[in-house]
């Protein structure tokens, strides 16, 4: 009876022991074959570090296919900290070269983190500087390739460009209008390192940066420059506080060019303040014409026919709803009833606008 006991509990420990290598065969099948690609993933990933290439942005150019704002490639600093055996050396040698703060860089190699761009000091460095931080072959001191934005014509048409900011993102003009499409996508060089941030010998993965698209203006360079010389010559005479020039096609409304004083150089954005590299004043500053264009306005009506000076009469309140903006006449409560002789006597702006708009609708 009891050897009887002890065979039965032989055979169940038996089965429980195959029960469970069943098991475990069947999830390391699973895990082999179905789960493989999620968890090659996942080491990938926790393997993987990546080197940011920055995209050029698209070219600006005329109506003429001429280029207005493009790229230049600059060096830019990375640091792997997990790879910087003595901290410390490396932070007083990339600080002397940089003319940095110490601590500010030891703290950059020092980071809990798996990749760290050094910014700002370490961002569009020369040529000379890039040498010379090549040349200390430091273990985890990467230098990348980075795009800079290059306007050719410095100031010329300055507010209708605008400008990027340090990581190549459009702050103002067509630069931000445009950024959706100029920008571009970045690229990487991926590589495997352990835990310890030591490279690991396998394939390193180059993921190219793609461009951005290109933007054409109607903006015609020679017309630009040349309304930028007499601005130039304006304020030299003048000294005005504000200055504008905008020349159109009046059949397409195409805007040949630009430009207004202040102006600013965008390749050096930061030397200005911010009043003056955000105000396109052609744009910011837009008013009603007013009397200047009072004269063509009725005389398009006379020509027409379809006003009469004499005989034809306006009653003028004092002011008119335009498209959901109030317009006022300059005298309080307006003018009364006049012929448009006197509207034109009195500089009466309700009158010219309400008989120009009727004169539109009437076919002759």
């Amino acid at each position: 009876m009891f050897y009887n006991n002890i065979h039965t509990r032989i055979r169940y420990i038996f089965l429980v022991v195959i029960l469970v290598l069943v098991i475990a065969i069947v999830r390391v099948f699973y895990i082999q074959v179905f789960s493989y690609k999620k968890l090659n993933n996942l080491a990938e990933a926790l393997w993987s570090r990546k080197l940011p290439i920055s995209a050029d942005r698209g070219k600006i150019i005329d109506r003429k296919g001429r280029v207005l704002a493009d790229n230049i490639t600059t060096t830019s600093l990375v640091v792997i900290p997990n790879q910087i055996k003595d901290k410390e050396d490396a932070a007083k040698k990339l600080s002397d070269i940089l003319k940095s703060d110490y601590k500010d860089m030891l703290a950059h190699v020092s980071k809990k983190t798996s990749i760290e761009r050094v910014h700002p000091e370490g961002r569009g460095l020369s040529y000379d500087i890039a040498e010379k931080i090549d040349a200390l072959k430091i273990d985890g001191v990467y230098l990348v390739k980075e795009s800079k934005r290059y306007y050719l014509y410095d100031t010329v048409l300055s507010h209708v460009l605008g400008y990027v900011g340090i990581d190549n993102q459009g702050l103002s003009g067509i630069e931000l209008a445009y950024d959706e499409y100029l920008k571009g996508e970045d690229g990487s060089i991926k590589y495997y390192s352990d835990g310890f941030g030591k490279k690991l010998e396998k394939a390193t993965v180059y993921n190219s940066p793609q461009s951005g698209m290109n933007v054409a203006l109607t903006i015609d360079i020679n017309i630009q420059q040349a309304i930028e010389n007499e601005l130039d010559n304006v304020v030299t005479k003048y000294n005005p506080q504000q200055a504008l020039i905008v020349v159109a096609n009046p059949k397409t409304g195409e805007i040949y060019g630009m430009s207004s004083r202040p102006n600013f150089n965008p390749n050096e954005y930061n030397k200005y303040d911010l009043e003056t590299i955000n105000r396109n004043l052609p744009i910011f500053n837009t008013y009603e014409p007013g009397s200047t264009f009072k004269v063509i306005s009725l005389a398009s009506s006379i020509q027409e026919k379809t006003i009469n000076l004499f005989e034809d009469k306006y009653f003028d309140s004092g002011s008119i709803n335009v498209s959901g903006s109030r317009i006022k006449c300059w005298k309080h409560g307006g003018h009364g009833s006049q012929t448009f002789l006197q509207v034109v006597e009195n500089s009466c702006n309700l009158g010219v606008t309400t008989r120009t708009f009727l004169s539109s609708l009437i076919t002759p």
